[in-house]
């Protein structure tokens, strides 16, 4: 695991918009959100939530719902007007993909709309994909 973040903290200084590949692109690995406390999770949620809803009965606020979040195509929710890069991206959301991307949203994909400066404390961002993980279950 140190050494995965090294690599991406590596990628993420030198402005890299994609990520180092291996295992990383299986949205059903659980590497990350396994060291994360989800009730530790669900109070950071709290920053999240004035942008997103977390199931698909409620509408999309600032920021798309994130109901069935991981394993969906980046920028395809069809209720959401993403930004251009967005909606141009080429990749599926895993952890680690997920782990980049609230680092810090504007390293990891330049030109995004997210305002969030991101999550600079790797268990926060553990924390929190434990409880994504359970809260984001589509139809639930």
């Amino acid at each position: 695991m140190k050494k995965y973040m090294a690599a991406l903290s590596l990628a993420m200084l030198c402005g890299a918009a994609t990520l180092p590949t291996a295992a990383d692109d299986n949205p059903a690995s659980t590497a990350i959100s396994a060291h994360g406390d989800a009730e530790k999770g669900k109070r950071i949620f709290n920053r999240c939530k004035a942008c997103h809803n977390l199931t698909a009965a409620e509408r999309s606020r600032m920021g798309p719902n994130l109901d069935g979040l991981f394993g969906r195509q980046a920028g395809s929710k069809d209720d959401y007007k993403y930004s251009k890069a967005l909606a141009e991206a080429d990749f599926v959301w895993t952890e680690e993909k997920l782990d980049a991307w609230l680092g810090s949203p504007k390293t990891f994909l330049p030109g995004n709309k997210m305002a969030f400066a991101g999550l600079r404390k790797e268990q926060d961002r553990m924390d929190l994909m434990a409880y994504l993980r359970t809260a984001t279950v589509a139809g639930e």
